[in-house]
């Protein structure tokens, strides 16, 4: 009779810098001679996304001479943002109230006013470039809101009429027209939204009736044609605010209501349901602001009561503390828009 024993069981070689599934076999070897391999695959999981590096904050309306429609693109670099932000290649057309999204190595920047459905996009390693006109949207808009992950971008929302219109611009394919998902619950404009990988959280606006919203939509990106679902709410209603997240929070701050505002609200993505947070205020309160971060911080540039070209750092392991001013834009302007990747 023959006794089988397991010796030894073997990884066939170390992990490499890149993964690849058919350098993983596992191998049994037994007793009397007899020996099994190769029966058995390990598939690691994709390695994460690179941190976001830089921001780029593009188009608004700058009240100074000459007064106008900017196509400006501003450049944050994150690890020396006391500097004034660099200028980049511009934006195509000049325009003002737009959204942005972005993945590591680009920036979609869609719609705007005046009546614009032109998407255009920066590549960051040739962001000295005139922005590359894109597929559009399917409706011309402004005061819309995005948010995306690194396929795909979601802008939501707008105005003239008012949509609760979602559009999805998917990025391998971007010269197509975005396609229509599932609508928000509520039309809206003037609205912010942040998201991670999973999820897009579009929150405040106004709706058409004229009432500023405080309510919170939900987009889960996998069940995209479904209408977004109502979570917990802001803290406080407002309009033309921003917001900028990472995997687990999302952060809304500045925006109107009545007189503008220097509040930032917290949304924590895992307890949604829940009314955000208030944390920490802007140095400044204003509205039509843009903003763009990674995983440790968020950058809140430009905006009105009067015309800044503050930009603000929210430090999210301290959030509580005033956000602190670090280097200006390189002009004045408001109703901007921003992505955040690597440079």
């Amino acid at each position: 009779m023959y006794v089988v024993h397991f010796l030894l069981l073997t990884i066939s070689q170390p992990q490499p810098a890149v993964y690849n599934k058919n350098d993983y076999t596992m191998a049994m070897i037994l007793a009397n001679g007899i020996s099994f391999s190769g029966g058995f695959i390990f598939t690691p999981p994709p390695p994460p996304p690179p941190e976001n590096t830089a921001a780029w904050f593009g188009a608004g309306y700058a009240p100074a001479a000459p007064a106008g429609l900017r196509s400006t693109v501003d450049r944050i670099t994150f690890a020396t943002d006391t500097a004034t932000a660099s200028v980049r290649g511009p934006l195509s057309i000049a325009r003002y109230q737009l959204a942005a999204a972005g993945n590591s190595d680009y920036a979609w920047f869609g719609g705007g006013t005046p009546n614009f459905s032109t998407v255009q996009r920066i590549t960051y390693a040739t962001d000295t470039d005139t922005a590359s006109v894109r597929g559009p949207l399917s409706s011309a808009r402004g005061y819309s809101a995005a948010a995306g992950n690194t396929t795909d971008g979601w802008f939501g929302g707008g105005y003239y009429p008012i949509y609760s219109t979602v559009d999805r611009i998917t990025y391998a394919t971007d010269t197509a027209t975005a396609s229509v998902r599932g609508p928000l619950s509520v039309a809206r404009f003037a609205l912010a939204a942040a998201g991670n990988t999973t999820d897009g959280w579009f929150s405040g606006g106004q709706d058409n009736i004229g009432v500023a919203r405080s309510n919170v939509q939900r987009i889960t990106y996998a069940t995209d044609t479904d209408t977004a679902s109502a979570r917990g709410p802001l803290s406080v209603a407002r309009i033309r605010l921003a917001a900028a997240g990472n995997t687990t929070d999302g952060w809304f701050g500045g925006g109107v209501i009545g007189s503008p505002e220097s509040t930032v609200q917290r949304i924590t993505y895992a307890t949604d349901t829940a009314t955000a947070s208030v944390r920490g205020p802007l140095s400044s309160a204003r509205y039509g602001l843009a903003a763009a971060g990674n995983t440790t911080d968020g950058w809140f540039g430009g905006g009105a009561q009067a015309a800044v070209s503050t930009v603000d750092r929210i430090t999210y392991a301290t959030d509580t503390a005033t956000a602190s001013v670090r280097g200006p834009l390189s002009v004045a302007r408001y109703w901007l828009a921003a992505a955040g990747g690597v440079q």
